[in-house]
């Protein structure tokens, strides 16, 4: 387990849903990955890098809700530029599994 942090600490990350609407290929990662675009409705559309090919494909990524952190530094991939962190967990095999909503939000609303 990671070290305590207040409460204040946690509200500091923003952490919001958001709906996939496009998927690349992304041969220029060093790992498997994907170029994903995702809307985060009144805050816009931002692009992610994620390591989920294992268990996702391009089309069943389409239309998604996810989960990110969208208050991040924009990251360099190699020639992408990562605005937000998609979450998700490591299962047994190592493959990232994503947490979703179990119900349809609306863009952008945030995680609390």
């Amino acid at each position: 387990m990671k070290e305590e942090i207040s409460f204040e600490n946690f509200i500091k990350v923003d952490i919001r849903i958001g709906t996939i609407i496009k998927v690349k290929e992304f041969p220029k990662a060093k790992k498997p990955a994907y170029q994903i675009l995702i809307d985060f409705g009144s805050i816009g559309v931002k692009k992610s890098s994620a390591q989920i090919t294992d268990l996702y494909s391009k089309e069943g990524l389409l239309h998604k809700q996810v989960s990110a952190i969208v208050n991040f530094k924009p990251r360099q991939i190699a020639n992408f530029l990562s605005e937000c962190l998609i979450l998700g967990v490591y299962n047994n095999d190592g493959n990232v599994v994503l947490l979703e909503t179990s119900q349809p939000i609306k863009n952008g609303e945030q995680v609390r």
